[in-house]
């Protein structure tokens, strides 16, 4: 098993930067693939970005504007927001996978509970 908790979301302005956290804790030897997804209110849930062992990919809007980092010895992961802008308002979620690859959602093995980004005109 492994525990994911999220933090550093709240309300920022647009063109502010906010910077996510998620702790990793339990079994994490078993962790190949960290990634942040997120859902708008009457979305579908979306992955923004996610890194593997030396590789990382992004969803075509944030490229450029967000920032995905992991610090190994600490078993955690970052996602920076830069440039926030109002339509990246979500809940961000974490999440793990043990695949060396994880193509869709349904490859991840753990998921935190969120955390809200909510980014104002």
């Amino acid at each position: 098993q492994v525990q994911l908790v999220e933090s550093g979301g709240g309300l920022v302005q647009a063109g502010g930067p906010l910077r996510l956290s998620c702790a990793a804790s339990g079994s994490t030897h078993q962790i190949r693939v960290m990634a942040w997804y997120r859902r708008a209110p009457g979305q579908e849930r979306e992955l923004v970005a996610a890194t593997g062992r030396g590789d990382t990919n992004y969803t075509d809007s944030v490229k450029g504007r967000f920032t995905i980092s992991r610090d190994n010895a600490e078993n955690t992961v970052y996602l920076q927001l830069s440039n926030a802008q109002p339509e990246d308002t979500a809940l961000y979620y974490c999440a793990t996978g043990s695949r060396f690859y994880c193509g869709s959602y349904y490859d991840y093995d753990y998921w935190g509970q969120g955390t809200q980004v909510t980014v104002s005109p």
